[in-house]
């Protein structure tokens, strides 16, 4: 289903996640997170042995999209032709998708990004969601990545744009959160109407937590 639809100058739709595409979602979410200080620092992340975080990191997202897909919250793809060239995954705050509520999610990633990565993870969920608490119903963009071939053409705003009538068409949704920790990503999403809310810090690793009120 169609969110957003624009003509010129390419016919670009903002639409929800087709299955086939899952995988090249988590290739763009991979690429577009590789150098996450919060992620690099949870992970472990080693200059000269690089290849032990990027497998733990393929695995977070591969399992992040399944929780996402199986609890069907809002994947949402910009297309242009029926390719995929940007990707948003969003959780509703009234959802039940929540880390620690979910064994099977919880096991898988232990197993993979192991047991101290894994609670770190689900640590720094539950200090996002007590820090929005005041904001009751609300969105929470948890990835947001557009294909490196195609980046410098505002499909990341248009993307946004799509993400502004999600939230309009929620219900009773108060706004739209993000975490960033980049001062080029507080730019582009002040840019689009986003305010610092909070500050916060993940193992020494600070960032902002920022919220676009809903219209």
């Amino acid at each position: 289903m169609s969110i957003l639809t624009v003509a010129e100058p390419e016919t670009l739709s903002v639409q929800y996640l087709s299955a086939e595409d899952i995988s090249t979602a988590a290739s763009l979410i991979y690429q577009a997170y590789h150098d996450d200080p919060v992620l690099q620092n949870v992970l472990g992340f080693q200059q000269d042995n690089p290849s032990k975080y990027e497998t733990k990191l393929r695995a977070l997202v591969r399992e992040e999209l399944a929780s996402f897909w199986q609890e069907k919250q809002p994947l949402i793809g910009l297309y242009s032709e029926s390719r995929l060239k940007a990707i948003a995954c969003v959780f509703d705050s009234a959802s039940e998708l929540q880390a620690e509520r979910y064994w099977h999610w919880r096991l898988k990633l232990m197993l993979s990004a192991g047991y101290l990565q894994t609670n770190q993870l689900i640590e720094k969920e539950r200090t996002i969601r007590e820090a929005l608490s005041s904001k009751g119903h609300y969105l929470f963009l948890a990835f947001i990545a557009v294909d490196p071939h195609f980046q410098g053409q505002g499909l990341g705003r248009y993307l946004l744009r799509g993400l502004d009538y999600l939230v309009e068409s929620s219900n009773q949704a108060s706004g739209l959160a993000v975490f960033v920790t980049r001062s080029e990503q507080r730019e582009f999403f002040s840019s689009e109407g986003f305010e610092v809310f909070k500050a916060l810090s993940f193992n020494q690793v600070e960032g902002d937590l920022m919220f676009k009120a809903a219209n």
